[in-house]
């Protein structure tokens, strides 16, 4: 592995049982919120950083779930996002009239956020559309948008594992630690 940070210098921002317990509160606050509990919800999980969140998080949802991936990319292989969104895959089924919840790994910049659901408002005019961030980076944001359902605020940290990465390594740690920059 090639990685010009020394992985000693990781530090624990959250433990696996810390993310498990407020995920599962989570879920009871999507339940709450998603009123009709016969209608489907759709899932779109935004790959890759936020699969592992996501994955977690479906499982503890007693609702009926259909899920979805698309895949954008603004950080590349820096310590911040890059400002500029890379479209890579947003094959999405029609989603006209449907129930909507988006599934980030980090809120940040909000570039990303605000991309995705501004492209499902437009295209496809939802029922409803909520999102969920496992991270809340508001000291970074640039777009005037927020979550509706987060996981934990975080300050201005570069944060790993969880399936968040640095130069695509590091997703498979199953906690989120940190690195001073």
């Amino acid at each position: 592995m090639k990685l010009d940070k020394n992985l000693k210098d990781l530090k624990i921002l959250f433990d696996e049982n810390t993310l498990q317990k407020r995920i599962k509160e989570l879920a009871y606050e999507i339940e709450k919120e998603h009123n009709n509990k016969d209608e489907d919800l759709h899932v779109i999980c935004v790959l890759k950083g936020s699969a592992l969140f996501c994955c977690d998080l479906i499982k503890k949802l007693n609702l009926p779930i259909i899920l979805h991936f698309i895949r954008i990319s603004s950080y590349g292989n820096d310590f911040q996002s890059s400002g500029k969104i890379n479209t890579i895959d947003l094959t999405l089924p029609d989603l006209k009239d449907k129930n909507i919840l988006i599934v980030e790994d980090i809120l940040d910049t909000g570039h990303t956020a605000k991309f995705v659901t501004d492209l499902l408002k437009l295209k496809y005019c939802p029922k409803s559309l909520k999102f969920a961030a496992l991270l809340n980076k508001k000291c970074a944001r640039q777009n005037d948008i927020e979550a509706d359902f987060i996981g934990f605020e975080i300050d201005d940290k570069f944060v790993v594992g969880y399936g968040l990465d640095y130069k695509e390594y590091l997703r498979n740690i199953p906690y989120i630690g940190y690195f001073e920059v």
